[in-house]
């Protein structure tokens, strides 16, 4: 649903170690690269580069079925070896004995904004806090995000280009979190759903352009994913339709032309972007699809037309279950949570996201896992599993949405999504079946990401 309202900075933003668990002295500040490599990474539980794992059960994100009493090898950040039994730990291997637990490849979520989390003022906070507070902030939903078990997200829309930062801190082992794909400032057209200016008055709302990622004609369209590859971003993310937390009356209308979308697409191409698109509205979404982006977000009215367009096409779908029953519920509080403008949005497509992505499982749409948390909280992530079985999904394929799937949609499963050798090491533990209860996927016990462990039973 997208990022909520700030006012526009130029601000730079410097992220501080102070979040880190244990910060490095700023005498002891690395003074190249390989330094910062060399320094340990902050909060990891237990330092070492060879383990061995006892699996009680592994759920590899390739295979439908459970293996039962396996081992994994992990060397330097990758898994070496996946071996039927428990072996021996070899010399100089550390044994993680997760013989109780179900073991999975590091969950990922497709549709996440660290940069903020909704509440009541939220639409409001931009003209409180700098882009330095907002990453100071972020650190933190970054770190719960990795120790609910997400090791790799994509950021979908912040501003000032603070996911950028945070994603470099996070690389750097400055501060603790998933492994970030942002698209840094989504791109939307004049008054659209990423208009960063919707709902101030005249003189603060200006009149922000393709710099800012607010776009009217195909060449705008050029120069704002230019701009987005100039600013660090790894993907694009467009707003097609309206949207349900920006203060404009429309959550469906389509908000860009059919040229303007082969424009994005054509630059994004130019750049090895993918093309994310926010969509709720059934026009946009199928001009958008057509025009060969490669995921909707939400796609709340999507129609069966739509759907055979994007099975054709191979077009993924996010659906973001969470963010969608988050906001319905708020609309039904009538306790000042959401504007008024928001409130009939959030109460007409928030339910309906579940419905849609049950008539889309069934058809037979690709689906990637993703939450839009940020709209709901940052670490409950895990509910979307349960959002996603209530609507049909059956478990297995729930968590492969998360793992393999969501790793085809980066294009990194050729490094990333499931557990097996050559592979790098993201590995995650929960007690219990999440095959017969999805639930205990809302509680995870074992976070190793790159090889490291960052969360122990």
């Amino acid at each position: 649903m997208n990022t909520l309202i700030t006012v526009p900075r130029v601000a730079l933003v410097a992220l501080s170690i102070a979040a880190c668990a244990t910060p490095i002295p700023s005498h002891a500040q690395p003074r190249n690269q390989a330094q910062a490599q060399a320094q340990p990474q902050a909060g990891v539980v237990r330092a070492g580069t060879a383990w061995l794992i006892h699996a009680g059960a592994l759920i590899d994100g390739q295979r439908d079925q459970v293996r039962r009493q396996v081992s994994i090898q992990v060397r330097d950040g990758k898994i070496t070896a996946v071996r039927a039994g428990y072996q021996r730990p070899a010399r100089g291997e550390q044994l993680v004995d997760l013989s109780e637990y179900t073991v999975l490849p590091g969950l990922m979520d497709m549709h996440t904004h660290l940069t903020v989390q909704m509440s009541p003022r939220s639409y409001s906070e931009g003209f409180f806090l700098d882009p330095a507070d907002y990453a100071l902030r972020a650190s933190l939903f970054a770190r719960r995000t990795l120790m609910a078990g997400f090791t790799t997200v994509r950021d979908l829309g912040d501003h000032d280009n603070v996911s950028v930062s945070l994603r470099e801190a996070i690389a750097k082992g400055w501060v603790v979190g998933p492994r970030i794909f942002t698209a840094a400032k989504s791109i939307a057209t004049t008054g659209g759903h990423a208009d960063p200016t919707n709902g101030l008055n005249r003189e603060l709302m200006g009149d922000p352009g393709p710099r800012e990622g607010v776009i009217n004609s195909p060449e705008e369209a050029r120069r704002a994913v230019r701009q987005r590859y100039k600013d660090g971003a790894d993907l694009i993310k467009i707003t097609a339709t309206g949207g349900v937390l920006s203060l404009a009356a429309n959550g469906q209308n389509p908000q860009f032309t059919p040229e303007e979308l082969r424009a994005v697409v054509a630059a994004a191409r130019d750049y090895g972007f993918t093309v994310a698109v926010h969509a709720h509205g059934a026009e946009g979404m199928k001009r958008a699809v057509v025009a060969g982006v490669d995921s909707i977000e939400h796609g709340t009215f999507m129609t069966d037309e739509i759907m055979a367009l994007m099975r054709e096409h191979g077009t993924y779908y996010v659906p973001t279950i969470s963010a969608g029953r988050f906001v319905a519920a708020e609309a039904a509080r009538e306790n000042g949570f959401l504007p008024d403008v928001v409130r009939p949005k959030a109460a007409a497509i928030g339910p309906q996201i579940q419905e849609t992505f049950a008539r889309a499982y069934r058809a037979g749409v690709r689906i990637a896992f993703g939450t839009d948390s940020g709209v709901s909280p940052h670490g409950d992530n895990a509910q979307e599993f349960v959002y996603m079985v209530e609507a049909g999904m059956p478990p297995m394929v729930a968590i492969q949405s998360a793992t393999r799937e969501a790793a085809k949609l980066l294009r990194i499963d050729d490094r990333l999504g499931t557990v097996e050798p050559g592979k790098v090491a993201d590995i995650v533990a929960v007690r219990g079946d999440p095959i017969a209860d999805i639930s205990v996927l809302t509680s995870v016990a074992f976070v190793m990401k790159d090889g490291k462990v960052y969360k122990l039973p």
